[in-house]
């Protein structure tokens, strides 16, 4: 079963960045679609920005023009180049891979089947 390792988050001032970077066990990410969730307390988990095989990107509209997803196949890495980050944003971030993906737009809401999740890396944005 593949494992995703997520990684990258900490604690930054508003307009600061992260880069989070989620590792997979398996050579996936050619084959997958690949997502970047998160969720702050009392709030519904909410997708951040997804890609799938061919690479076409999504982004939630509160993220757009500030987030990049991106992935790396050989290395099996996908990653969320965070910038200008605002206290909004403060969240437990996770990765997801799902192998069957069709309804892009299920997938990336946060609402769809998932294979795996990484275990969530915590994003601190301070004003």
């Amino acid at each position: 079963q593949v494992q995703l390792m997520d990684s990258g988050g900490g604690s930054v001032q508003a307009g600061g960045t992260l880069r989070l970077s989620c590792v997979a066990s398996e050579n996936i990410l050619s084959t997958y679609c690949m997502g970047w969730f998160r969720k702050a307390p009392e709030t519904k988990r909410e997708g951040v920005a997804a890609i799938d095989r061919d690479g076409t990107m999504a982004y939630a509209d509160s993220v757009k023009g500030r987030f990049t997803i991106s992935k790396d196949n050989a290395k099996n890495t996908l990653y969320l180049q965070m910038n200008s980050l605002k206290p909004e944003d403060t969240a437990l971030y996770y990765c997801a891979a799902a192998s069957s993906c069709d309804d892009f737009d299920e997938f990336r809401s946060g609402l769809g089947s998932y294979d795996a999740w990484g275990r969530g890396t915590k994003v601190t944005v301070s004003s």
